[in-house]
């Protein structure tokens, strides 16, 4: 599968003003979907017919450009039913914050993606763009599936544990998560509001940078020229990389351990320090007040549907909420705590090093569809809130991908981006 990959930002700038470039770039989208869409199944819902972009539009900062959402995410025009059946047909009152954003700068919302039930275990149809007998992760599964087909040159997903950057690996894109909070999450549906984030799916890092420019920072003004563009966004070479196994490091398979390490080592060739960098956290332990500050926001959140919607709710679901509601008051706030005061010692994790590294997923994508992946290198960084960025890195032997983790100190998004950006160019070109 060989995809063009131009850079969002400078196809933009160049084509500012310019409406038949934004019909093309549109046009060029609806093709795509035409042809990879029946198998593929990423999408829940695509209108039959845009809007015709007319001078204002052309003239925004994202000028028509087809910007795929997440199922979890309000959209007003089109049925937003967060993955489940309570909520088929349903049409919600007001955008989520996010799609009012894209709006104004002009973007298109493309068309709803695949999201498992509330962003949790019970998988959509959406099959890996690389292999339809494999998964392509979850939660954000058509989000990510969108983009590594080349449907879209950006969609948007959200992760409580490793729902964006998991399947991006699996999809063979870019996947970012933001620093929690970062982006605002006002109308995409809580899952577990201490852990959920607003992330992005594009096949560059610069095109998650645009993204970030605009969602998370509001400067549509780096999107005036590419003098602008390039004062705001360049790849920069990290001096040092701290790299993370974990405790949990057999979990991954020997490709994706032999990926890793050879990422790690290109890196090195190319002049950077690494460092071997213990946690000093009990892996386990996060993990275990990870899973009961879940465990109770989804009682809060989905527990009453449940109660009320029995029949429409699945069994992976009805599990979550059963074991939320055996945790105690006192549980909750101990986990919070925990969490808390990890997170504020986020760059200590760094070890001193600029970014840290680890797999972002224990292999390449699973066989089948009912299982999506395990979210095990990722939840640590959605409990800390610390930004994660995965990149594709070669495939496994099977020929599906494999992706590289690469981690910031909170709210050190964008040096983070930037040694993304950097490191992209330094790993091996995948599609």
């Amino acid at each position: 599968m060989n995809i063009e990959n131009p850079s969002c930002a400078a196809a933009l700038i160049a084509s500012r003003g310019d409406t038949e470039a934004c019909e093309a770039r549109l046009a060029q989208a609806v093709a795509r979907a035409a042809e990879r869409e029946p198998q593929l199944k990423a999408f829940c819902f695509r209108p039959e017919r845009y809007a015709p972009i007319d001078a204002a539009t052309a003239a925004k900062p994202l000028a028509g450009l087809p910007i795929a959402v997440k199922d979890l995410v309000a959209t007003t025009d089109m049925p937003t039913t967060y993955g489940s059946r309570i909520y088929q047909g349903h049409l919600p009152k007001e955008d989520a914050e996010i799609v009012k954003q894209l709006r104004a700068y002009g973007g298109t919302v493309f068309g709803k993606t695949v999201t498992t039930e509330f962003a949790w275990r019970e998988p959509g149809p959406t099959v890996n763009p690389w292999n339809a007998a494999h998964t392509p992760g979850g939660s954000s599964s058509g989000s990510a599936a969108a983009v590594g087909a080349g449907i879209v040159p950006l969609a948007i997903g959200t992760q409580t544990l490793g729902s964006v950057i998991r399947p991006a690996a699996y999809c063979g894109v870019v996947g970012f998560k933001p620093t929690h909070d970062r982006v605002p999450n006002k109308g995409v549906h809580p899952l577990s509001q201490s852990l959920d984030h607003v992330g992005f799916f594009a096949r560059s890092v610069d095109d998650i940078a645009l993204a970030y420019a605009l969602f998370a920072e509001g400067k549509p003004e780096v999107l005036a020229s590419a003098a602008a563009w390039s004062g705001y966004f360049a790849p920069q070479r990290p001096q040092s990389v701290g790299v993370i196994r974990t405790s949990l490091w057999q979990r991954a398979d020997d490709e994706q351990q032999a990926n890793f390490n050879a990422s790690i080592e290109r890196l090195q060739a190319a002049g950077v320090q690494t460092l071997e960098l213990d946690l000093h956290v009990d892996l386990p332990v996060l993990i275990d007040a990870l899973n009961t500050i879940l465990q109770v926001e989804a009682l809060r959140n989905i527990g009453p549907l449940a109660a009320e919607y029995p029949d429409k709710v699945s069994d992976v679901m009805k599990a979550l909420l059963a074991a939320g509601a055996q945790v105690s008051a006192a549980q909750y706030e101990d986990a919070r705590a925990l969490q808390a005061e990890l997170s504020a010692q986020s760059a200590a994790f760094l070890g001193g090093c600029d970014i840290a590294v680890s797999p972002p997923a224990t292999g390449a994508a699973p066989l089948g569809l009912d299982y999506t992946g395990d979210a095990t290198f990722c939840a640590a960084w959605s409990f800390l809130g610390m930004p994660a960025v995965t990149l594709p890195s070669g495939r496994a032997a099977n020929g599906l991908p494999l992706g590289f983790q690469l981690i910031g100190a909170r709210d050190a998004d964008l040096p983070l981006l930037q040694a993304a950006a950097w490191a992209q160019a330094a790993l091996p070109a995948f599609h």
